[in-house]
């Protein structure tokens, strides 16, 4: 593994711990900047390293389509564009092709959809979005999930599921496969666990994703319109099947108040793609 994980202490499914990336060490719990664009809003460079911040998440879908993957690559990856000597994790741009519900069209292939900014049309397949992320140069790279809305019924949800884990295979697939041609070879993959508000589901999906054996695990499709408790609910039915020794992600949860309760629920990082994002930084272990 091109990363390694270390619990240092635990209280209750709260885990205290290192998580070594080849841009230095995070330590968890922790909450994760979102600089979408190369860039943290509003928050300077100089203040991000005062405060202490160790990672930051970049995002393919926006980066891909502005400034475009051959200009960052050619400008020597993610972490020298934006001058982060920092950890970088990407996520897959599945949450923002899932936010664009009347420009997308998902297929067992991969995801159709128009930009955004200019309505151009473009195909996002989970190599495509592996190989983006490869050119980014991310320390760690999400595979392409497809998230879902809330509420979905059950045989909505068992479809996403097994959607997602065919594209979890074929993300590690095309990895493994292109490694020594991206810009960051030592990037490590984390699968993502869906399956709607469906407890049974959500527990199938982390059993199908483990068999699978990535370096780490998120928990996705989650801050979508359900409640606070129902996401808990969730996080602790995906957290409980997950290895012990790996780091467990929570993508894009609720308000910042809230973040302390996914903690509880045996989650190592966190992030809020609406949070006010000078809220950032490791957060308190309470022992």
């Amino acid at each position: 593994m091109s990363i390694s994980f270390e619990i240092e202490a635990t209280n209750g499914a709260a885990r205290l711990g290192r998580l070594t990336t080849p841009h230095g060490v995070v330590e968890t719990p922790v909450f994760m900047p979102v600089g979408t664009l190369a860039s943290v809003k509003a928050v300077s460079q100089d203040i991000l390293e005062e405060l202490d911040v160790q990672v930051i998440l970049g995002n393919t879908y926006h980066l891909y389509l502005r400034p475009g993957v051959e200009q960052v690559r050619q400008l020597g990856g993610l972490h020298r564009f934006m001058s982060w000597p920092g950890a970088i994790l990407t996520d897959s741009g599945g949450f923002q092709v899932f936010s664009l519900v009347d420009l997308r069209k998902v297929t067992d292939d991969g995801v159709v959809f128009r930009s955004h900014l200019d309505g151009s049309e473009h195909f996002l397949s989970p190599e495509k979005s592996i190989e983006i992320q490869q050119a980014l140069g991310s320390d760690i790279a999400m595979v392409l999930d497809e998230c879902i809305e809330y509420p979905a019924d059950h045989a909505r949800a068992v479809g996403a599921l097994k959607r997602t884990t065919e594209w979890a295979r074929r993300c590690r697939d095309y990895a493994a496969a292109h490694a020594d041609a991206s810009t960051t070879p030592e990037q490590s993959l984390f699968a993502i666990v869906q399956g709607g508000t469906h407890a049974d589901l959500r527990r199938e999906s982390a059993r199908q994703l483990v068999d699978l054996d990535f370096p780490g695990y998120a928990v996705g499709g989650l801050a979508v319109g359900e409640p606070h408790e129902l996401s808990c609910e969730m996080a602790v039915a995906a957290a409980e099947l997950l290895p012990k020794d790996r780091p467990r992600y929570v993508m894009g949860v609720g308000l910042p108040e809230q973040l302390a309760n996914f903690v509880g629920c045996g989650i190592e990082i966190l992030t809020n793609y609406l949070s006010i994002e000078h809220d950032c930084g490791r957060l308190v272990y309470a022992a």
